[in-house]
């Protein structure tokens, strides 16, 4: 299973972010961030292939549960 990322390429602006955001998660290998596995331009969108990560989105977890300071700062250092 993979999670699909679809990005719309409206403007050159857009176009820059997502050519950064994909160097990035190409080049930064870390066991604590989803995997980078390819990306596809489809139409007017980019789609990003990751690792899949069950259990919705990290906004939606950090929604869902309070985390005290320090709890905060441990995720943050991971």
């Amino acid at each position: 299973q993979v999670a699909i990322k679809k990005m719309m390429i409206q403007e050159e602006m857009c176009e820059e972010l997502a050519v950064n955001e994909i160097v990035v998660m190409r080049d930064n290998r870390n066991p604590n961030i989803v995997t980078y596995l390819d990306s596809y331009l489809v139409g007017a969108e980019v789609w990003l292939a990751m690792e899949f990560m069950d259990g919705g989105t990290l906004f939606d977890v950090l929604r869902a549960v309070y985390l005290e300071e320090g709890q905060i700062g441990a995720v943050c250092r991971e």
